[in-house]
């Protein structure tokens, strides 16, 4: 497969995980139209105060500051490579959980900007554990009461690039696991697209939104297949690094 191809299918070949994620932050970077806010993006993302940053540039506070509010000249080459470096030596003192749930990804064949995290546990988890870990409220029960995996899947990004065959690949090893999908208005196109790939899911979640603004007909949608629904309006990054209490 072409490297043109690869990136139409969202498909990805997995190198050294930490230097495709610096390579994919500094780019990211470098295109935007905002530079600091997208550092200040990335340093959310990996959970690091602007101090700590700071401390590990050996800067002050005031300088990460600047930068993410565009206060100072847009950061060079040398100042956006230090910042990416840096985040990722932070989370690396950390566990490096940040790198690993990108190497996870990569190992399963995706880009990440498709699939946010894929994972096997070590053992089965009720799923009644499982949404209380994320903070999710279940609507539907399931003919299932456990799951052994998850995948988090952008659901724009998913529908958009993936093909039928990769759509199954979110699967991991095993169907007996959620399907996390983020960035939902309503639920149409997950609860749709599960429709036309089979088999399904044990569980699905519906992130960004609740009970209220969930689309009327995906209920009915749940029942009629046995998985079990449930919505999590919980912030991303609180929603993701709640999946690494789990087993």
């Amino acid at each position: 497969m072409t490297g043109g191809a690869q990136e139409q299918s969202g498909r990805h070949v997995p190198g050294d995980p930490r230097a495709e994620l610096a390579e994919k932050i500094a780019g990211e970077v470098a295109l935007s139209e905002q530079p600091g806010a997208t550092l200040k993006k990335w340093r959310t993302e990996f959970e690091v105060a602007q101090a700590d940053l700071a401390a590990t540039l050996d800067v002050s506070p005031s300088v990460v500051s600047d930068y993410e509010g565009g206060r100072r000249t847009n950061p060079g080459i040398g100042v956006v490579r230090r910042t990416v470096e840096a985040l990722l030596d932070i989370d690396e003192r950390r566990g490096g959980e940040h790198i690993r749930r990108y190497a996870r990804v990569l190992s399963a064949g995706f880009d990440s900007d498709a699939v946010h995290d894929l994972r096997e546990y070590d053992s089965t988890v009720r799923l009644e554990q499982y949404y209380d870990t994320i903070g999710a409220t279940q609507l539907v029960d399931g003919d299932r009461e456990t799951i052994a995996g998850h995948t988090v899947i952008d659901s724009i990004a998913a529908i958009r690039e993936l093909s039928g065959e990769e759509f199954y690949d979110l699967y991991g090893r095993s169907t007996n696991r959620v399907l996390v999908f983020t960035g939902v208005s309503r639920g149409e196109s997950p609860l749709v697209a599960l429709r036309v790939v089979t088999p399904t899911p044990h569980a699905v979640v519906l992130h960004g939104i609740d009970e209220e603004s969930l689309w009327e007909h995906a209920p009915a949608l749940a029942r009629r297949d046995g998985v079990s629904l449930a919505v999590c309006d919980t912030r991303l990054d609180e929603m993701l690094e709640a999946h690494t209490e789990l087993p």
